[in-house]
């Protein structure tokens, strides 16, 4: 485990607040189950297809149509709340929610309520180098996803593309123990990072896989600990929500604008109304949508299509068994292991792709040199390259490791490295072949290293005279040996060699 100190909330001053406030944060995130298939219907998942194309007569509302359950869904659940060290409820059911949008054909969401897949967990959130804040997990439950109205393709009309209805999503569903906007990022950020390393959601924000509710409320400093004590949700404020958060930025300012509107109200004396709110990004402000409502607005009901989800003990246990390491054990292994820094261990498994990347260039090689030739080479020069991902890299795990394992064993300099690097990355080939055909390799004979020593001094007399009253300047010799070998002298002989002569 990472050896991590869990700090205590701060009171959250507001720039231009008369006093000091407590910004108390809540999260509701939405992620889109990784399935080819819907959670009531076979139809596909696949984003990106013709409107209204992958609808199933379910999915439609069609009278007549009954729900049956994907197993997959029920798995991926069950994946994600073991990821997230959470209770597992080997029975769970499912019940209608009842509201209308134009874009939910059934006039109802099948979800759940009294009895979810999933209960109480907890995720760790780094705010720094050893240093995290335990935010708990209240829930996971399943829920279908509605439809998306698109008002932007005709002045006088709006058009309804049915495509999402009824796909799968986790709403996960924090305690309010997040207490700043960076925070508040940091845990969305977390739970994605998780979840794409589980294969349980693919977390792309962009195309609204991954979306957040935010609630949001202020307190005087204090009443989150008499909240603590009591489980009393009247000393956290009346909370307002910001619905439909899909970018990690947006999430920040948001919670921002919307702590500084809540303190600027209550302290000119007015009350917080308990609201759904937007957020506007070109405008960075919040503006009421609509009264929050409640469970019993809703109208919940035990869906009658459904019966109760009981799951075996053994089949959570086979699921369990086949977690892969997360992040936090990967970065901790990579801390351990290889040697490496907090900062580069936590770059190097931000991805499971990057991370399987180094470990296959660190097979049998420096742990430290391929975490640096990773870190500030390859991802540097990928993200010049149009900024593409490790599986677009142009150079595999194996020629890498090449290039460093003729770095150990002294067969061309780093310069030449990084020469040998772009000649790889743009052109491909065995590192070692190049270093072959193109006379590439490292001078290691002493004697050719000497001569050329020699021959600096020799005509640079009136430097020596200065390196022999300043040894700084010795620099300068070996620059200038470097030079007339083409960079392919060994820098630490080169070194040697000119200390030698000019102390002599």
């Amino acid at each position: 485990m990472l050896d991590l100190t869990y700090d205590a909330p701060k009171p959250k001053v507001i720039a231009g607040a008369k006093s000091d406030w407590e910004l108390v944060i809540g999260l509701e995130v939405h992620a889109q189950v990784a399935t080819a298939a819907k959670l009531f219907s076979g139809a596909s998942t696949r984003f990106g297809a013709e409107p209204n194309s992958n609808v199933a007569f379910v999915d439609a509302g069609m009278p007549g149509m009954l729900p049956v359950i994907n197993e997959g869904c029920v798995a991926q659940a069950v994946r994600t709340g073991l990821g997230l060290r959470a209770e597992i409820n080997l029975f769970s059911a499912f019940d209608r929610k009842n509201y209308f949008y134009p874009d939910l054909p059934q006039g109802y969401q099948i979800s759940q309520l009294y009895h979810p897949i999933v209960g109480e967990g907890e995720v760790i959130v780094e705010m720094g180098e050893g240093i995290a804040r335990r935010v708990r997990i209240e829930r996971i439950h399943l829920e279908q996803d509605a439809g998306k109205s698109i008002h932007d393709m005709d002045p006088h009309m709006s058009f309804v593309d049915l495509n999402r209805t009824g796909v799968a999503l986790m709403e996960i569903v924090s305690r309010p123990d997040i207490r700043g906007p960076e925070e508040a990022a940091a845990y969305v950020g977390k739970l994605r990072q998780i979840m794409r390393y589980l294969g349980t959601c693919d977390g792309n924000m962009q195309n609204g896989n991954l979306r957040a509710d935010v609630n949001v409320s202020v307190c005087r400093p204090g009443d989150y600990e008499k909240y603590q004590e009591t489980q009393d949700f009247s000393h956290l404020g009346t909370r307002c929500e910001i619905k439909n958060m899909n970018s990690m930025r947006f999430i920040q300012a948001a919670i921002d604008y919307e702590a500084r509107r809540q303190i600027a109200i209550r302290e000119d004396g007015g009350t917080i109304d308990q609201e759904t709110r937007l957020y506007d990004p070109d405008r960075n402000e919040t503006r009421s949508m609509r009264s929050k409502e409640e469970a019993h607005d809703y109208r919940y009901f035990p869906c009658p299509d459904l019966l109760p989800l009981e799951i075996d003990q053994g089949w959570v246990d086979d699921i369990a068994a086949g977690l892969p390491e997360l992040p936090d054990q990967k970065k901790a292994r990579f801390i351990t292991d290889f040697g490496l820094s907090d900062y580069d261990a936590s770059v190097l498994t931000a991805e499971a792709e990057n991370a399987a990347y180094f470990e296959e260039v660190a097979d049998g090689a420096d742990g430290k040199l391929a975490a640096n030739w990773v870190i500030n080479e390859l991802f540097g020069r990928l993200k010049k390259d149009d900024d593409k991902g490790i599986s677009e890299s142009p150079v595999s795990p194996a020629q890498l490791r090449g290039i460093i394992s003729l770095i150990t064993g002294g067969d061309i300099s780093g310069k030449i490295a990084k020469d040998l690097f772009e000649i790889v990355y743009t052109e491909g080939g065995d590192p070692a072949e190049i270093v072959t055909a193109r006379g590439m390799k490292q001078v290691t004979d002493t004697g050719a290293i000497e001569a050329a020593v020699d021959q600096i001094i020799a005509d640079n007399p009136a430097q020596v005279e200065k390196a022999k009253v300043n040894p700084k300047l010795a620099g300068w010799f070996v620059g200038q040996v470097m030079k007339a070998t083409g960079g392919k002298a060994n820098p630490k002989a080169v070194n040697e060699i000119v200390a030698k002569k000019l102390g002599g």
